[in-house]
């Protein structure tokens, strides 16, 4: 038995396992998202007309080497100043998210919103 029937033997028995909140990741323009609901966003996102450009997965860092991914950093407008949107989409908020949601809020001073 050679290593490729060996992955693809394997590959057959491992069952897919579901995400820990029922989430099923999407590929949408070659990009993967964690969710579908983050990726029907990135659609809005992408066909709105005020949004000048979008940065996805920005990081905040958070004392104790912690960091806080943001999914979307929304630049309105067409001239400057544009006007930022902090947007993180979530199913469910979990405790944990919402004591990472607090402490960036906190400590950059800036508003998350959750649609």
């Amino acid at each position: 038995m050679n290593i490729k029937d060996f992955y693809k033997k394997k590959a057959k028995r491992v069952p897919a396992k579901p995400g820990k909140y029922r989430n099923v990741p999407v590929l949408i323009d070659g990009i993967r998202f964690a969710s579908k609901e983050e990726g029907k966003y990135y659609l809005y996102l992408k066909n709105d007309k005020n949004v000048h450009h979008f940065l996805r997965q920005t990081p905040f860092h958070l004392p104790g080497g912690v960091r806080y991914y943001l999914d979307f950093l929304v630049f309105y407008g067409d001239g400057a100043p544009f006007r930022m949107v902090h947007v993180d989409v979530k199913g469910i908020e979990t405790p944990v998210f919402k004591i990472k949601k607090r402490q960036v809020e906190e400590i950059y001073r800036i508003k998350i919103e959750t649609p």
